[in-house]
């Protein structure tokens, strides 16, 4: 039984989003439309996603399925597969595939995400350190880029790489929209031509009209987990970007001279492509139910982010509950209100590649899909749960309205 109190909150707080939910969905068409053309002007047929075995260099699914997503994000080229594991094992490859021992990767948006971290420093674990890459950053400023440090730096060292993290990962900052990136982007070729400008796209791709790549990025990465496969990919990921730069990754993922000639997957290659033509309405369903659960919780008096009044880039919500049982008891809320799994009960448990416990609730289709419903964050101050995702926009109101219920009777 749905609590009549809560769903009179949670329709009023819906009315109140109505004007930026109008926003949302302009985006979404005219990303629906950038996508069909992608497989028009790729000129899909049914026969070009046939699976491969073997060497599998006679797999056009996996060049096609790389020319779509290239025309979608903007890219000349791209690598698109099932065998890349993750977003953080995509950006492994990327990052592997253009650095060289003494190469410099800059960071302009401070330390990465928490399962680069070993990527980059580890000992003895074949990291960038282990290759001799040095590595520096600059903190954004303000939740923007600190132009002044940034070009300050380049005067004095020649990066090989320039790296920027759209999403905020487990930190407090806001995502970047694609007009700080593209802002960015220019300053830094006033100063310097030939540096590789690579984005970590993950949580972003169709929440807003333009990509990385459309705004001089040299290559963007993402999980096909996330917001790209639509939530019916079940595994993968994208590098997408400059024909040279994706020729040389290609080298690093399958082996030097023979980059994307072979490999092949014996699998159902329909999900990936179904996957990003769904992808800009399942991100439009997530978007929506991101605005509307911050309505809701602000009726609360629970501080989030994106705040109500800016659009979102990227489709996470971070919740800030100041304490750990609260943030424990959110993560178990959404993942009795799960499809699968709903009778589990997530603990903090120390997961592979982050430095803090973690609590998960992802009661998910694809094991660890982000665009499904899915909340998580490490138990550290000042406690803050990462909400993002929902196939349907039903079943993040749905979940809202719970939320909402508990929180009434909390009163």
């Amino acid at each position: 039984m749905i609590n009549n109190e809560a769903l009179k909150l949670v329709n009023v707080a819906e009315q109140e989003c109505s004007e930026i939910f109008k926003k949302l969905e302009e985006i979404c068409l005219i990303n629906q439309k950038k996508v069909l053309d992608a497989f028009r002007d790729a000129n899909i047929q049914l026969s070009d996603i046939a699976y491969s075995t073997g060497y599998g260099d006679d797999d056009r699914a996996k060049h096609k399925l790389a020319e779509i997503y290239a025309r979608a994000f903007g890219g000349e080229t791209g690598i698109v597969s099932p065998l890349l594991t993750s977003g953080t094992h995509s950006l492994t490859v990327a990052l592997f595939g253009i650095l060289r021992p003494d190469d410099i990767m800059f960071s302009l948006t401070g330390k990465p995400y928490d399962t680069l971290i070993n990527v980059i420093f580890g000992e003895n674990i074949g990291s960038l350190k282990d290759f001799k890459i040095k590595y520096e950053d600059v903190e954004l400023k303000d939740n923007d880029f600190d132009l002044e440090k940034i070009l300050d730096r380049l005067s004095k060292i020649n990066p090989k790489l320039i790296y920027i993290q759209r999403s905020r990962g487990y930190t407090t900052r806001e995502s970047l929209s694609i007009e700080k990136i593209e802002r960015v982007i220019k300053e830094i070729r006033k100063v310097n031509k030939t540096a590789i400008i690579m984005v970590d796209n993950c949580y972003g791709e169709f929440v807003e009209t333009r990509e990385p790549c459309d705004v001089g990025a040299d290559v963007m990465v993402g999980s096909l987990i996330k917001n790209a496969g639509g939530g019916i990919a079940p595994t993968g990921g994208y590098i997408v970007g400059r024909k040279d730069v994706i020729e040389q990754i290609s080298s690093r993922f399958i082996a030097p001279g023979i980059g994307m000639d072979l490999g092949s997957y014996a699998g159902n290659y329909t999900p990936f492509f179904q996957g990003i033509f769904s992808a800009p309405h399942v991100v439009l369903g997530a978007l929506k139910g991101n605005i509307l659960f911050g309505q809701v919780a602000s009726k609360f008096g629970i501080k989030s982010f994106p705040k109500l009044d800016q659009m979102p880039h990227d489709i996470v919500r971070s919740i800030e509950f100041g304490d750990a049982d609260k943030l424990i008891e959110f993560c178990r809320l959404i993942q009795s209100l799960s499809p699968v799994d709903s009778s589990a009960v997530p603990f903090p448990w120390d997961m592979p590649g982050y430095n803090d416990k973690i609590i998960m609730a992802s009661g998910s289709f694809i094991q660890g899909s982000s665009i499904e419903l899915s909340a998580d964050g490490p138990i550290r101050p000042p406690y803050i749960c990462y909400l993002q995702g929902g196939l349907t926009y039903e079943h993040i109101k749905i979940a809202t309205i719970e939320f909402a219920d508990i929180y009434l009777n909390k009163k």
